[in-house]
Formats: C-alpha cells, sequence, structure tokens
C-alpha cells in the first residue's frame, strides 16, 4: 500500500487528504506501480463508473496511448478514453513514496460527467447533473456563479414542417454552438426538448455573464445549413447572478423569470433576472386566469374603426377592434392581453368571436362596405382556419367580398408555404386580404411577390414622423408607389392632422384610417356616424 493510501486510511491525518481530495471537482486516482487503483475521489468514482477501487489502469482506459510507465515519465498531458467513452486529458505525478497520482481534466471543453447523466442526443449534461453542480458551486462561491437559461425561438416550428430528423440534427449543431461560447469548466446542460442551462463558474460580476449571454444569442442565432434546409433559429436567454443566493432551485428560478422577459420583450435577446420580475410574473398570472374567464362573462366588446376612400371620401368600411371591459382593473389595453392571448393559445377562442361577432355585425351595414379583422399568426397554426372563416359567412350571411382579413409579418415568418397556401385558399374565396403594419417588418417586400394582397396598410409611425421629413418621409413615398405600381390598394394609417391627410393625398395612397377620419367606436354608434 502507498503512503499516500496509507494517509487516507490513518485516523489522524485521514480527514485533512480526504477533505482536500474530495472537494476538487476534477477526477484524482491514486495508484500503485502496476496501475491498482487504490483511490477514487467522489469526482472519479462518478465519471468513471462507481466504486473502482482494485482496477487496474488498463480496465479503466482500454484506449489508452502508452504504457503506464512511459505515460508517467515527465508528467506529460495525454489524451485517455475511458471504458465508458469519455475524453480526458490526463496528468501523472510520480511522487516517490506515494505512488502514482493521476488527475483528469475533460478533453475539448467538454464537462466531464457519468455516462448516465449524459443527454444521448447532444451529449451535454442532464438536468440531475446540472441541478448537483450548481448546488455545489453555490456552496462555494456564490457571487462568482451565474446560470442562463436558453430557450430555442421557433424550433417547434422547423421540428413539425421539417421533421424530427431535422430537429435532432439541429439540437445536435445548437449543442455545439452553445459549447464553443462557453468556457471549459463552464456546465452546459440540455434541460428539455428545445431547453438548455449554462452554469457559469468564477466569474467577475455582471459584465461577464452578460458577455457571455449576447455570445450566445449571436451564434445560436446564425444561419444552420442542415441536409440540404436552410434553417434560422433564435435563442433567448434569462441570466441570473448567484449573489444573495444559496440554493439552486431559486437561481434557476430568477433565470426562468428573466427567460420569460426577454421572450416577451421580442425573442431573440437576454435580459438578466430584476427583483421586480418576480411581482411581474404574478400580475401576468393573475391577468391570465381574468383573461380564461372574459370569453365567458361577456367583458370583451368591439368597437370599429372607419377607413375611408380618399377618392370620393366616403366610409368604405371598418376595421373591428377588440375591447375587455374588466369590472376592477378597467380597460385593459389590447397590447397587454393580446400577446398573452397568443402565448396561451387563448387567441384562438378569441380570435373566433371576434371573426363571427364582427360578420354578424357587418351584416347588418347598409351598402357594400367591408369589415376588416385581424388574424393572429397563431391561428395560422391551425388547420381549420379556413373551415372557421367559411362556416363563419355561411351562418352570418355576410358575402365574401365584405371581409378584409388583416395580417401582419409575423404570420408569414413562421411557416411562410403553409400560411401561403390559406391565403390563397381565402383570396380564391373573394376574401379580401392586407398586410397590416408594411414597412415594420424585415421581408415584407419579399412576401409582396409571393402573394398578391389586396391591401398595403402603412404603418401609423411612418405617417405621423413623415412631416419631420428624413427617412419615414421617404419611406411613406416609396411604400405608396410600390402599392401603385403594384395595382394594390394603400392605406394610411394613424392620420390624426390635416397636415397629415393632405400630405398621404399627395403620395397618392387610395384610403385612409385614423383619429382625423374617425375614432373606433361600438357598434351601436355606427348609424349615427354614417348618417350624421
Amino acid at each position: 500500500m502507498s503512503a499516500l493510501s496509507a494517509d487516507l486510511q490513518s485516523a489522524p491525518r485521514r480527514h485533512s487528504a480526504e477533505a482536500l481530495l474530495e472537494n476538487l471537482p476534477h477526477p484524482v486516482l491514486s495508484m500503485d506501480r502496476e496501475g491498482e487503483v487504490l483511490y477514487a475521489n467522489a469526482a472519479a468514482q462518478a465519471v468513471l463508473g462507481g466504486w473502482i477501487l482494485g482496477l487496474r489502469f488498463a480496465d479503466l482506459f482500454p484506449e489508452h496511448l502508452e504504457p503506464l510507465g512511459q505515460a508517467t515519465a515527465g508528467g506529460v498531458p495525454l489524451a485517455l478514453t475511458s471504458k465508458t467513452q469519455m475524453r480526458f486529458r490526463a496528468l501523472f505525478a510520480d511522487a516517490p513514496d506515494a505512488g502514482l497520482l493521476l488527475s483528469l481534466f475533460p478533453d475539448g471543453g467538454q464537462t466531464a460527467v457519468p455516462a448516465s447523466d449524459t443527454d444521448d442526443l447532444s451529449g451535454l449534461m442532464k438536468r440531475s447533473g446540472m441541478n448537483e453542480r450548481l448546488d455545489r458551486a453555490l456552496a462555494n462561491d456564490a457571487p462568482g456563479v451565474a446560470v442562463h437559461c436558453i430557450d430555442l425561438d421557433r424550433f417547434k416550428i422547423i421540428n413539425d414542417t421539417l421533421g424530427h430528423g431535422i430537429g435532432d440534427l439541429l439540437l445536435k449543431k445548437v449543442a455545439d454552438r452553445i459549447r464553443s461560447a462557453c468556457r471549459k469548466d463552464d456546465c452546459v446542460a440540455r434541460v428539455g426538448g428545445d431547453e438548455f442551462v449554462v452554469v457559469q463558474t468564477g466569474i467577475g460580476g455582471a459584465d461577464d455573464a452578460a458577455r457571455l449571454a449576447g455570445r450566445l444569442v449571436d451564434l445560436v442565432g446564425r444561419t444552420y445549413v442542415l441536409s440540404g434546409h436552410t434553417i434560422n433559429i433564435g435563442a433567448s436567454v434569462g441570466v441570473a447572478l448567484g449573489e444573495g443566493v444559496v440554493v439552486g432551485r431559486d437561481l434557476l428560478r430568477n433565470a426562468d423569470l428573466a427567460l420569460y422577459e426577454a421572450k416577451r420583450a421580442g425573442r431573440n435577446r437576454f435580459r438578466s433576472f430584476e427583483p421586480g420580475m418576480d411581482a411581474a410574473l404574478r400580475e401576468r398570472r393573475e391577468l391570465e386566469i381574468d383573461l380564461r374567464r372574459a370569453l365567458a362573462l361577456k367583458q370583451f366588446e368591439l368597437h370599429y374603426q372607419p377607413f375611408l376612400d380618399l377618392g370620393s371620401n366616403a366610409v368604405i368600411g371598418f376595421e373591428a377592434l377588440i375591447r375587455w371591459h374588466h369590472p376592477t382593473r378597467g380597460l385593459v389595453s389590447p397590447a397587454d392581453f393580446i400577446p398573452l392571448a397568443e402565448e396561451t393559445g387563448l387567441i384562438n377562442k378569441i380570435g373566433e368571436w371576434v371573426l363571427r361577432t364582427a360578420c354578424s355585425t357587418a351584416a347588418t351595414w347598409p351598402d357594400d362596405r367591408a369589415v376588416a379583422v385581424n388574424i393572429s399568426p397563431v391561428q395560422f397554426r391551425t388547420d381549420t382556419l379556413v373551415d372557421l372563416i367559411v362556416s363563419t359567412l355561411a351562418s352570418t350571411g355576410l358575402p365574401a367580398h365584405r371581409l378584409e382579413i388583416e395580417i401582419t409579418e409575423g404570420a408569414l415568418l413562421d411557416n411562410t408555404d403553409s400560411v401561403l397556401k390559406t391565403l390563397h385558399a381565402l383570396r380564391d374565396l373573394g376574401i379580401h386580404i392586407s398586410m397590416d403594419d408594411f414597412g415594420t417588418g424585415y421581408s415584407s417586400l419579399s412576401y409582396l411577390q409571393k402573394f398578391p394582397f389586396h391591401k398595403i396598410k402603412i404603418d401609423r409611425s411612418f405617417v405621423q414622423r413623415a412631416e419631420e421629413g428624413g427617412d419615414s418621409e421617404a419611406i411613406l413615398r416609396a411604400i405608396a408607389g410600390l402599392g401603385v405600381s403594384l395595382g394594390m390598394a394603400i392605406t394610411a394609417e394613424g392620420v390624426e392632422t390635416p397636415e397629415q391627410l393632405e400630405r398621404i393625398r399627395s403620395e397618392h395612397c387610395t384610403h385612409v384610417q385614423g383619429y382625423l377620419t374617425g375614432r373606433p367606436m361600438p357598434a351601436d354608434r355606427l348609424s349615427s356616424f354614417l348618417y350624421s
């Protein structure tokens, strides 16, 4: 028995030696000259298969490159592959009276974990191993710990449309990119289908954590080419620092809260945890509960805003706009509850109510006035949208040419081919299709080539800033000119002053909508508006 192993089993000196080795984060073995394992710390037993005392070097590392005697000469790092197929860089220390000490370090920046704690698809650590590493890190150096919760944006769409095979390849590539962004000592784990966690240790503070989060967003968001497919996804990242936190689940919870805020802010970005986020989440949950009740309790109402034909100065239709009258919150802005409805899937039922109510109301209007209804991108992900619209027109008696469907670019971003197929089916029925908020997306022009919209609506921001000149004025003129050349109607939104109205007239817009020509109003006020 070596002097070291005797020390480890000698009562007076055992505890200090064991404490030193047991607290080391990397595996350490003690062997005799023939390679028999005399001692293994907890990290070594975890990565090499449990109880390994008495086993020999050749049993643990069947693919070692050198005979043991040559491998230990000079203390040169060597590459080893264990029987569990884990790769290490190995350092030998030759102590005259203590046998051999073997220290193992992950090769290639990979975190050394037991095979059972490794995710088969990505090769990353599983949740259980990550939790253990996080708790240990917090116990040792909480201020120097940060957690990054990573959620892939649009992965489900890719997985559903291109198949699980491509989805798995994409996850592997994402895992590689996340690993490449991290240091070799960082813990990288896959904790769900498209959810990852990075545990940073030994960092200097918030700036270090923010730099990594920025790298993760950047690297994961770069284009992938897989099996002939060009794929674009994004990553939302929530970051939480370990200062003041002693339990790993609390730090993960904080990072999850920050992740939620990152996704709510527009996805493909990162947010750091702030104490107020906890209260914001509680408020969001309460709002969700109220939103689920609102439809049954008939708290929703539609208001209708007129749009005018600039050639005749006549009202030719109304846009249906939802309002939520909450008994204690008062009037809740659509900007506050529509994103929540989309996130929770409630938008499908709410959208169906809006469509049926708007068409039923419009069927009572005189002449041939149209009703415009906004359709959420989430509604386009169902395969029942066309059937819903057909049944609504049939039950309300509204002619198809009097219904105008408004979509935003977001509807086309998720699954362009499927959405275009749906739009063509609606157009074939005689329904008019408009692109709302035109000019605010990055690829709006390309969609005009793929689908012949009846109308494009210029976002109010360009109309209201056009008087200042510069880019907004140029964009307004360019969009109007584009619409004229393509034979599309052009609606300018957000017109509030006579000067803005004259400007859009001069740019050859065909329709106008805004407070100047008519504010949104409940259905029972439409008659007085039309005949006043």
